[in-house]
């Protein structure tokens, strides 16, 4: 980065959860390269040891000034368990609730560190409105990080603007966003709760967007040759000031030890994992992750290894943990069967069929499974990968895309269904499961997806076909626009030093009225 600039002091305030804290941490790292930008991330003790190592890289081989500043969570006294601190940890409604508490009785302390150190800027996740107030106090910029796209703003807003869901007769019945640059069509059944009626997260969500109108701006973990036509909706039609400094995770250049080990410590020997990759052809095989929040019932796991026996492809297939269910179907038999040699918590599981243990994974050559943490970037950048079934969280999607991969969606919950749609039917680097239901919960059971329709969308884009070709040409055009974007000259890359020219000037700003 070329702009030169007064000593800065930006505070980061990421929520804690993977896909909020990795993205967080990627702008406090790419932040600091600015030489005269010093980083300081708060968040806990046990969530600040999974980026500790990254960190210790970054100031003791490049001299940046980035810093952890820890401070606990009651944990305690919400009735949660020691080294319960992220949403991860967190296996049913009640325990994501409890830990919702904890970091809510955390404001008080957090906004007298705000207030000591003294900050040039926060850098605040959206989940906390409050540094709004704080920032107005202090005089500072307050900037909101969503951890999402501009693609799914526009059409969340768009949504409240028109409600066409209010006019269609039935849940699964399409109906078309209106007033947006593309055609883009979603069901009922597949909006967030809050978007159909009234849930006790409305008032919230309203403070969330109060909160958007009054900050300085909004910071995107995007680049503009991805969706340039909903960077400039977001900014124009929607009127909000906008910084797009994405992909975040490629502004850190990342080493083979970042990659291994982004976002925690991985669960597989990252050597032994490139060389099982090694041994493939290129394109032959299928990564499969849902990210470190998503659950799924053991007659879902059923259907999925199903059709990955029948579709004959090799796999990576990093497994969550398993669901708590009352399971009605036909695998009841089988799910029985296989608890009968359970003794464990059930969602303290990392379960597959026994049939599958047996007939598919002792044949190493046909698959991996990786029951914990995975390498993904490392992964994801291998030339035998040819697609990356996901739940289209934001965070998979950009590194799927950067990496040239195609995408199969299976999104679960949040604003996932919207991303498939970005994939989809805007950007057409991807096919759909078809996953017709949106779930309030990562820990919620959803309908069940039939082994058929898993196994034909795994051939649709592992096949040889025109479609398949002409979806991996479409990624691939955008993995090159990812890296233009953040080279000297690029689009984030402008947009970075921008921002950090403004923030400098309103600290010049001040300091001459002082």
């Amino acid at each position: 980065m070329s702009f030169k600039h007064h000593q800065l002091h930006i505070i980061f305030l990421p929520y804690m959860a993977p896909g909020h804290m990795m993205p967080m941490v990627d702008i406090a790292r790419a932040f600091a390269t600015h030489g005269n930008t010093k980083a300081t991330i708060i968040t806990t003790p046990a969530n600040a040891s999974r980026f500790n190592d990254t960190i210790i890289r970054d100031t003791d081989n490049s001299g940046h000034q980035i810093t952890f500043l820890t401070i606990s969570l009651p944990l305690k006294e919400v009735g949660l368990p020691e080294g319960c601190d992220n949403l991860v940890s967190t296996s049913t409604r009640e325990t994501t609730f409890k830990l919702f508490r904890a970091i809510e009785m955390l404001q008080p302390m957090l906004e007298t560190m705000l207030v000591d150190n003294k900050p040039d800027c926060i850098v605040s996740d959206y989940l906390y409105p409050w540094t709004v107030d704080v920032a107005k106090r202090l005089g500072i910029p307050r900037l909101a990080f969503s951890g999402g796209c501009f693609f799914n703003c526009c059409v969340s807003y768009n949504l409240e603007q028109f409600r066409p869901h209010d006019r269609v007769e039935f849940e699964r019945q399409p109906f078309a966003v209106p007033n947006l640059p593309d055609e883009v069509t979603l069901t009922r059944s597949q909006l967030q709760d809050l978007v159909k009626g009234n849930t006790d997260f409305n008032e919230l969500f309203e403070r969330l967007r109060k909160a958007e109108k009054n900050s300085f701006g909004v910071l995107m973990n995007s680049f503009y040759g991805l969706e340039s036509a909903y960077v400039d909706y977001f900014r124009n039609e929607m009127g909000i000031k906008s910084w797009h400094i994405g992909p975040l995770f490629l502004f850190n250049k990342p080493t083979l030890d970042d990659k291994v080990g982004r976002g925690d410590k991985s669960s597989i020997d990252a050597h032994k994992c490139l060389q099982w990759l090694d041994s493939k052809k290129p394109n032959s095989v299928l990564y499969i992750c849902f990210g470190s929040l998503s659950r799924f019932t053991k007659s879902q796991l059923i259907e999925m290894a199903s059709a990955l026996n029948d579709s004959g492809c090799s796999f990576i297939w990093v497994l969550g943990k398993v669901m708590k269910s009352n399971e009605n179907n036909n695998n009841n038999d089988q799910i029985r069967q296989d608890d009968d040699q359970e003794e464990i918590e059930e969602e303290q599981q990392h379960w597959l069929p026994n049939w599958f243990e047996e007939t598919v994974l002792e044949n190493k050559d046909k698959g991996l499974v990786i029951k914990g943490w995975a390498p993904q970037l490392l992964i994801l950048e291998h030339p035998a990968i040819g697609g990356f079934l996901t739940h289209c969280g934001w965070n998979s999607i950009l590194e799927g895309v950067c990496a040239g991969v195609p995408l199969i969606t299976w999104p679960l919950f949040a604003d996932q269904f919207y991303n498939e749609k970005l994939v989809t039917q805007v950007l057409k680097i991807g096919v759909e499961v078809g996953n017709m239901v949106w779930k309030t919960w990562a820990t919620d059971e959803t309908e069940l997806v039939e082994k058929e329709k898993i196994k034909i969308a795994i051939e649709r884009v592992m096949g040889v076909g025109e479609e398949a070709k002409e979806i991996r040409r479409k990624v691939k055009e955008f993995s090159e626009l990812a890296y233009k974007a953040i080279d000297e000259g690029g689009s984030s890359f402008n947009d970075v030093n921008e921002l950090l020219k403004e923030i400098s000037m309103h600290k010049q700003y001040y300091m001459v009225k002082e």
